[in-house]
C-alpha cells in the first residue's frame, strides 16, 4: 500500500494531573468520536486506559507517545501525535 493512502487519525491529549515524586501522569485523550482518561505510571511503564470501549485502538500509539514523550509533558499542556489508524 503506498505510504501516502495510509489511514490516519490524530490524537488529542490534555494532560490533567502530574506527580513526579509517584511518577505518573493523568490525562484524557480524543481521538475521532472516541474519548478516554488515561494514567501513566513512568516509573513502571504501566497504562490505564478508560473506558474500555475502543482501548484497543489507542492503547499501543498511546503507550509509544507516553514513552517518548513523557519527561516533556506538563500539566494542562494539549499535545497531538498521529495513529497509524482511521478510528
Amino acid at each position: 500500500m503506498n505510504s501516502q493512502r495510509r489511514s490516519k487519525t490524530i490524537a488529542y491529549v490534555r494532560i490533567t494531573q502530574q506527580s513526579w515524586q509517584h511518577g505518573q501522569i493523568e490525562g484524557e485523550v480524543r481521538a475521532s468520536q472516541y474519548e478516554w482518561r488515561f494514567k501513566w505510571c513512568f516509573q513502571r511503564s504501566h497504562l490505564w486506559v478508560h473506558p474500555t470501549l475502543g482501548r484497543a485502538l489507542i492503547y499501543e500509539a498511546l503507550g509509544r507517545f507516553l514513552e517518548n514523550c513523557d519527561y516533556q509533558l506538563e500539566l494542562g499542556g494539549d499535545y497531538q501525535f498521529t495513529v497509524r489508524a482511521e478510528l
